[in-house]
């Protein structure tokens, strides 16, 4: 009877047993090295952080503090040789332009009046623009599908449409407001070059169209200005 006990308890804990080697079993890992896409693409979602800097500005123009300019959009990137690492973008993305300085604009009758003043005649003033954007880029790269680390050059061309537009000029506690100045282009030109490694990449823009058509100040000066960015622009697959 002792032995039928012994046996019992045996058979019984030989299935635990069993069980128990097979769950300490190492798994396998796929060892398989990763296969390259004969058909990648990069760079098609961008993101950049600029500082506006206003060139061609009437006398008696300043910026202060900061003049952000901020974008983002998609590009889609399309290779034009076997190794896709030189190829040609097209795109559509928004731009905000918030900049500081010291034109004021005033409205009077339905007239708009540009006026550029000493720091101590505001408190904030600045001018907020937003555009929506067509850019063209030609592409060159050192990647593949498998490293996301590379250098790139990037050279472009924008077209930019003012879809609305708002200036603010504030002075102990007064505010004065104008938007949809129908004295802005409309329609607005630049180029740009992107240069860069991996995550940061330097951008520079330079603006080949005013900002104002045929706008004088009080003064009679004609306000050419145009904008130059220079920031980082961030690329994403």
């Amino acid at each position: 009877m002792r032995f039928l006990k012994l046996l019992f308890l045996f058979l019984f804990a030989l299935p635990l047993w069993s069980q128990t080697q097979e769950e300490m079993k190492p798994v396998e890992t796929d060892s398989l090295a990763p296969v390259a896409d004969p058909k990648y693409r990069e760079d098609q979602f961008y993101a950049t952080i600029t500082y506006n800097l206003i060139q061609a500005t009437p006398p008696g123009y300043n910026q202060y503090s900061f003049s952000t300019g901020l974008s983002t959009g998609f590009l889609r990137d399309m290779p034009v040789n076997k190794r896709r690492n030189h190829s040609v973008a097209l795109g559509f993305g928004y731009s905000y332009n918030n900049i500081k300085h010291s034109l004021a604009v005033q409205q009077a009758g339905g007239v708009n009046t540009y006026t550029p003043l000493s720091s101590d005649k505001y408190d904030r003033n600045k001018l907020v623009l937003h555009y929506l954007e067509v850019p063209l880029e030609l592409r060159w790269r050192n990647s593949d599908s498998i490293s996301h680390k590379f250098w790139r050059v990037y050279l472009g061309f924008k077209a930019s449409y003012l879809f609305y537009d708002k200036a603010q000029y504030e002075f102990q506690g007064a505010t004065a407001k104008v938007t949809n100045d129908a004295n802005l282009n409309k329609l607005v030109y630049g180029t740009y070059l992107s240069v860069g490694w991996n995550t940061w990449n330097f951008y520079a823009y330079y603006g080949l169209t005013p900002l104002y058509n045929n706008a004088v100040t009080i003064n009679g000066d004609k306000l050419t200005m145009h904008a130059i960015k220079v920031g980082l622009v961030f690329y994403i697959l």
